[in-house]
């Protein structure tokens, strides 16, 4: 599985902020991918949405990838930030913008 593995990594890295999802970030296909997109474009964040129902060597790889087990999965300027519940309280709390913005990630909401 490396060559997924090695895709994986050339996204996480190759791309300022990236979900790992259920769905697309225009149709998310469960609520926890839903949240993560609805908080991330409350903050106005661009960030690149990849479909793990799209590849079950995907849905597979990425959880190797981080050895966590559930989607979707945050990452921003290549690292793992974490899962639904660890956005929301980082959401909720202010820290994710604070991490977007000494990340050098843009955020529309101040």
């Amino acid at each position: 599985m490396t060559g997924i593995n090695d895709w994986i990594d050339r996204e996480v890295k190759g791309n300022d902020v990236v979900l790992f999802m259920k769905g697309t970030p225009q149709m998310p296909m469960c609520g926890f991918s839903g949240q993560v997109v609805f908080m991330l474009e409350k903050l106005g964040v661009t960030y690149k949405g990849h479909n793990v129902l799209s590849s079950e060597e995907l849905r597979q790889g990425i959880k190797e990838y981080t050895n966590w087990p559930t989607i979707p999965q945050l990452y921003v300027k290549g690292e793992f930030v974490g899962g639904c519940d660890i956005v929301r309280e980082m959401f909720q709390s202010g820290e994710l913008q604070t991490l977007m913005t000494d990340k050098g990630v843009p955020v529309a909401v101040s």
